[in-house]
């Protein structure tokens, strides 16, 4: 437990954005409400949606699940406010504020986030005038705390809060995948925050969940070191065990993925001097391994002209690169597309590419995609 804005905040967050879903599509409300209760129990407290995700179910789940189940001293929310979608002018994204405390029923909310600050869109949040927005609101008492997430260099981030230095905290992409690496910055991000004494949220701590069932060459590592560990343990404990951590997201979509964090993160152990050296060995073996570095948040689809479902695409490349399952990527391809457009459709319109948190270069690799689906 970290002390932190006078409050005991555990380090394990529930984030709301890869929900259990039904056959239909619909959230699993049911399971969501069993996860909560949980995650209630085990004494944690953050929860974290926004207002993009599932186009605003998620926080009208928020509000079934957790809202008008629990009293409202009993847990902290977070939510985002995002300048990124097309067409919105600075009345209608201010808008979504309102939307959000409607949806959720909140009330208030404990933190408050402008929503995935990236080159392409970060003078969008000034020309919105949101850093003022966000201050206002915590005026009134209808925001406790508020900061950012973030997307992008070192360089950018120091002149963001150098700019606006009484941001409380930055919310973070940071896994052992990603520590060093040269399109997501982990690291170098993570010291800057520091730099400036901001308390760092950490997301995307098993990258999507890529990091719950890596490369054989990965499992090996871990398991030899320890067998009872499941997958996703390292990855979040890693992220955990740094210093200056409000807390670690976890976009948790079972009951059983529930379960496996609160048994780790309950009573949070930091990884130990020969864990951190197991580790490093898997950053190694990772980096050996080609892959597509997608976390399906889905950012890159919103606006696609062709309708394009590229996480689906990109993850059934993955089962080919990643595990030689030649057949089963083609059969994931065609379930993917037979609906929707495919990878050959593309027309480089780049719209994926501005918005995309992990830098891939999405235009590029629908292309090698297309070759090696034949379409």
């Amino acid at each position: 437990m970290e002390r932190y804005f006078g409050e005991n905040i555990p380090k394990l967050g529930f984030g709301l954005m890869r929900l259990p879903k039904e056959e239909s599509g619909k959230i699993d409300l049911e399971q969501t409400k069993k996860m909560v209760d949980l995650f209630m129990e085990a004494g944690q407290t953050y929860f974290d949606t926004a207002y993009t995700y599932d186009n605003g179910d998620s926080e009208l789940t928020a509000k079934a699940a957790l809202v008008e189940r629990y009293p409202r001293e009993s847990f902290t929310l977070a939510t985002k406010i995002n300048a990124n979608k097309e067409g919105c002018d600075e009345q209608s994204v201010k808008q979504q504020f309102y939307t959000s405390l409607e949806r959720t029923g909140a009330g208030y909310f404990d933190y408050y986030l402008l929503h995935a600050i990236q080159s392409g869109s970060y003078k969008t949040y000034e020309q919105h005038r949101l850093w003022d927005f966000v201050k206002e609101q915590k005026a009134k008492g209808l925001i406790r705390h508020w900061g950012f997430s973030f997307h992008a260099g070192p360089d950018l981030l120091h002149e963001l809060l150098t700019a606006h230095p009484d941001a409380e905290f930055v919310q973070l992409q940071i896994n052992y995948a990603d520590w060093e690496n040269p399109n997501v910055l982990s690291r170098a991000n993570y010291e800057v925050a520091r730099k400036h004494g901001k308390s760092v949220v950490i997301m995307e701590p098993v990258k999507g969940g890529m990091l719950a069932a890596p490369p054989e060459t990965v499992r090996e590592i871990f398991q030899k070191a320890d067998p009872k560990a499941s997958m996703a343990s390292w990855a979040v404990r890693y992220a955990a065990s740094l210093d200056g951590i409000l807390t670690v997201l976890s976009g948790m979509s079972s009951v059983e993925q529930m379960q496996d964090n609160l048994s780790y993160m309950k009573d949070f152990r930091p990884l130990s001097q020969d864990e951190q050296i197991t580790v490093k060995k898997a950053q190694e073996a990772l980096n050996a391994v080609e892959s597509i570095p997608c976390t399906a948040c889905h950012y890159c689809t919103a606006g696609c002209p062709k309708r394009i479902p590229i996480p689906e695409i990109f993850a059934a490349r993955n089962k080919q690169l990643i595990w030689e399952r030649i057949e089963k990527g083609k059969a994931d391809y065609e379930q993917a597309v037979k609906n929707a457009g495919t990878a050959s459709d593309c027309i480089a319109c780049g719209q994926c590419e501005r918005v995309c948190p992990q830098q891939i270069p999405v235009i590029e690799r629908l292309k090698e995609c297309a070759e090696a689906f034949g379409k």
